[in-house]
């Protein structure tokens, strides 16, 4: 064998390709921290925005609490003022009632007093009226027979008077008109006037009519007494009746002067029974039915 030592035998490694994985691995640790760090901020961000907003509704919250409790104590208050505002009325009324009642107790008391002296009253007067009554029986007893006395005589003077009048009436004078001979009983004084009224067949209105321009309504009818001649008995009228005059001229006492109107088919009658200076006396009478006259 030899003995020289065998050298070792170096192998060179071929020149090595570029390395691009280290950079890629560093940017991705880069990116990677990069993002980190903006979720970081991010979450940090939404952290403080949170708590802002928290803080916000809690002031809300508080705010509003705030205000329901003013609001609650407001409307405590009102309703309180309320309760006080209603019991005073309450006590104002039961007070105005127990015055009330009060006064009604007087006012019943006072009108069952009055009741009771009214029925006094009454008692007493009533005992007044039975004590008159059986004097004032007592006394028509006693006048009962004078009374009757009284009636005979009255009677006997009815008697006396129907017959007076009956011949009164007899007497009277039965006069012819100026109109168609239209005849009608004629009164000379009051005492057969009053004859007259007693028949009932005509109205009479008794008149004093004294000498003047604008003369004297009587009735329906206006009377003028234009002249007057108490020696002669004589008188001169004026009479307007239906918006027409008519002047009688020379009449004498107790003559009919008769004149048709529009209110009846009977003749209206003026009848003078005494002349004086300027004055006339009589009495106008009409007839009982007012009935218009056809053509009139």
């Amino acid at each position: 064998m030899s003995s020289t030592q065998q050298q070792p035998t170096y192998i060179i490694p071929p020149p090595s390709s570029p390395n691009w994985r280290t950079p890629l691995l560093i940017g991705a640790l880069v990116l990677l921290a990069a993002s980190n760090i903006y979720l970081f901020v991010q979450l940090e961000r939404v952290r403080t925005e949170s708590r802002n907003d928290l803080a916000r509704l809690n002031a809300d919250m508080n705010a509003a609490v705030e205000k329901m409790r003013i609001d609650s104590n407001a409307e405590v208050q009102r309703s309180r003022r309320s309760v006080e505002d209603l019991q005073a009325r309450l006590a104002e009324q039961r007070r105005a009632a127990d015055r009330a009642v009060g006064q009604a107790k007087i006012d019943a008391e006072n009108r069952v007093k009055l009741l009771q002296d009214k029925v006094a009253q009454e008692q007493a007067a009533q005992e007044q009226a039975i004590s008159q009554v059986k004097q004032t029986a007592d006394t028509a007893t006693t006048q009962l027979a004078s009374v009757s006395t009284d009636v005979g005589n009255v009677k006997t003077d009815l008697g006396n008077t129907k017959g007076q009048l009956e011949q009164t009436i007899a007497n009277l004078k039965r006069a012819t008109g100026e109109l168609d001979n239209h005849t009608s009983l004629i009164a000379t004084n009051a005492k057969e006037l009053e004859a007259l009224k007693e028949l009932g067949e005509r109205n009479y209105s008794q008149f004093t009519i004294k000498k003047s321009k604008t003369g004297t309504r009587v009735a329906d009818v206006m009377i003028e007494l234009k002249k007057a001649d108490a020696k002669h008995n004589k008188f001169t009228i004026a009479i307007t009746a239906d918006d027409k005059t008519v002047e009688k001229k020379d009449r004498n006492i107790n003559e009919p002067i008769q004149f048709y109107t529009s209110k009846a088919h009977q003749p209206d009658e003026v009848v003078v029974n005494s002349v004086s200076k300027d004055t006339i006396v009589g009495y106008l009478a009409t007839p009982k039915v007012q009935s218009g006259r056809s053509g009139s």
